[in-house]
């Protein structure tokens, strides 16, 4: 049958309208030009619907790509958005669990995570690597020409693998030469929406030329709206230096996950002070999350409160236009109109805008808790004769008020005091360096020891000349601890002298008490066999494939702690 040629071309027209428009709804804040015709959709899902987007604030990091549903469930198709390579091949206890890595020849690289099981070319090579290796854990690159692929090809099925909280896909698009990340809806990944975000609280930070800390006075003002328009209910008037905070979430049409925003951007008078995008970050700044936001807050009622004003440290690139970094000084007592715009990926918005009073009063300063006063932009130490403590350049985001205590050691597994160094209210971009002095640490205990926190976690550490070194990645309180307890197995569906025909695997359950898995390995009759794991479940497995016949056969299970605490699993069993 003919088509007709007028209709085709009616139709392309209005795609490419349509794709054109999309691009300049998007590239709001951005310069950057971006394929959007080169990639389909990673799934036939339709219509396609976000459990999270690209972004959007998670603990400790923005979220990196954007989150599929699967309709709770999985094994959906996964296919290739575009022709490439497979350039990466991951598999992890956590994380992304199973993931795959494409290059294109466009210059960008698609990321594919929480896979269920790989397309079987895929998943020959990656479990013949797990035996090469003898590690179900793996991160090659292959050459490009050992796994080319076609756009539309499957490549997986969608899973719940690694650190997945239920069953989607995770999707990323990552410049190749960088490897920062970018919005996928940059590219043509369209996600139905006309739905303008949500605006759920404003608040006033009282900074008046002092660091942001937990001890900043802080107001919530009240507001109210809806559908894209929004007001303060009350008249405003503050004096002196301030900054601003927004909470803001967003949804799109059909079954939307609370996502978060695009971007952020606040007026004063008319010209523009302070604007966040969330086009692309590289993933070393990612954890400066905690400095974008409120943290303090954050870490008392888990509500995210995104600063309007910028912390010296803060290595993020996902500003502009910015004037005193947000800070606003109100001390001519005069009306300023002020007005925050917040976007989506798909250029819907909504507005508050809001009058401030200023006053002219003097203002009274804080008052600072006494403490040593650590800049940001330098290298800094601590000492005295228990403990050492360094902070690399790059850990702060502000200058530190810093504080330390010692506390009476603990009671039961413990080698030394508690020292607090600071508190939990400041966020730190790397971890720092910790030296704790062992308390008549036993020689044949030293290779145990390790340094934990109050809440039990472990640190790691290593004994060194009388003390134990570790780095924490947060504030807290600390003390030496040993680990001398072999990790735990529990058998689910195997024991002496079973017959496992008809079962597809062997399952256990294994944990530790203290330092954390470092490693399992598993063999029958002798022989390395692939067992692999998932951490969020603690769940160990054996896949009997062509390598273990019909007959008799004898497992050994190895696990061993990061203290090398091994404990060992012997059974006999048939097929």
């Amino acid at each position: 049958m003919t088509k007709n040629p007028i209709l085709l071309f009616s139709k392309l027209a209005l795609l490419f309208l349509s794709a054109f428009n999309f691009a300049q709804a998007q590239q709001i804040f951005s310069t950057n030009k971006y394929p959007i015709t080169d990639f389909r959709q990673p799934l036939d899902i339709t219509p396609p619907a976000l459990a999270g987007s690209f972004g959007e604030i998670r603990g400790n990091h923005f979220h990196s790509g954007i989150d599929f549903r699967t309709n709770q469930r999985e094994g959906y198709p996964v296919y290739a958005v575009a022709d490439g390579y497979i350039s990466r091949l991951r598999v992890q206890n956590s994380g992304f669990g199973q993931a795959l890595y494409i290059n294109h020849p466009n210059g960008f690289t698609t990321v594919y995570g929480h896979l269920q099981r790989f397309a079987p070319k895929i998943a020959t090579v990656v479990k013949n690597l797990e035996y090469e290796k003898k590690s179900f854990e793996i991160d090659e690159f292959p050459d490009a020409t050992l796994i080319p692929v076609h756009k539309g090809e499957i490549i997986a099925w969608s899973g719940n693998r690694g650190s997945s909280g239920g069953p989607h896909l995770h999707f990323e698009i990552r410049d190749t030469k960088t490897e920062e990340t970018i919005n996928p809806q940059f590219f043509g990944i369209i996600i139905p929406d006309n739905i303008p975000p949500v605006i759920h609280g404003l608040y006033v930070y009282r900074l008046n030329g002092k660091t942001f800390n937990e001890f900043t006075p802080k107001q919530a003002i009240a507001i109210s709206g809806g559908s894209g328009q929004y007001k303060t209910t009350a008249p405003i008037s503050l004096t002196g230096e301030v900054g601003f905070g927004i909470v803001v979430t967003d949804r799109h049409n059909g079954l939307s996950g609370t996502n978060g925003v695009y971007s952020i951007q606040l007026e004063l008078d008319g010209k523009k002070i302070y604007t966040s995008a969330l086009e692309r970050f590289a993933f070393e700044d990612s954890k400066a999350i905690n400095s974008h936001i409120d943290y303090p807050t954050y870490i008392n009622t888990k509500r995210s409160i995104q600063k309007s004003f910028v912390d010296p440290g803060n290595p993020l690139k996902i500003y502009s236009g910015l004037v005193n970094n947000g800070r606003i000084n109100f001390n001519d007592s005069a009306p300023h109109q002020l007005r925050y715009i917040i976007t989506d990926s798909k250029g819907n918005s909504s507005v508050l805008p809001f009058t401030v009073n200023a006053g002219t009063a003097p203002v009274a300063a804080p008052t600072i808790p006494p403490g040593i006063i650590y800049p940001y932009n330098k290298v800094n130490e601590f000492n005295n004769e228990d403990i050492k403590v360094v902070f690399p350049m790059g850990t702060l985001y502000n200058d530190l008020n810093f504080s330390y205590k010692k506390l009476p050691k603990p009671a039961g597994n413990a080698w030394s005091a508690i020292h607090q160094i600071h508190n939990r209210y400041t966020p730190l971009h790397i971890g720092f360096d910790l030296w704790i002095k062992a308390d008549n640490l036993p020689e044949n205990l030293r290779s145990k020891a390790l340094i934990v926190n109050t809440n039990g976690s472990s640190q790691g550490g290593s004994f060194d000349n009388g003390f134990v070194k570790a780095t924490p990645k947060n504030f807290g309180s600390f003390y030496i601890a040993v680990d001398t307890i072999a990790p735990r197995i529990v058998t689910v569906n195997i024991s002496e002298g079973r017959n496992m025909a008809g079962l597809s695997k062997m399952t256990f359950k294994i944990s530790d008490n203290l330092s954390g898995i470092k490693s399992f390995n598993g063999y029958i009759d002798g022989k390395w066999v692939l067992m692999e794991f998932d951490a969020k479940t603690a769940t160990l497995w054996h896949s009997f494939d062509e390598r273990t016949s019909s007959g008799k056969h004898s497992l050994e299970l190895v696990v061993t702690d990061m203290k090398e605490n091994t404990r060992h699993y012997s059974v006999g069993f048939s097929r």
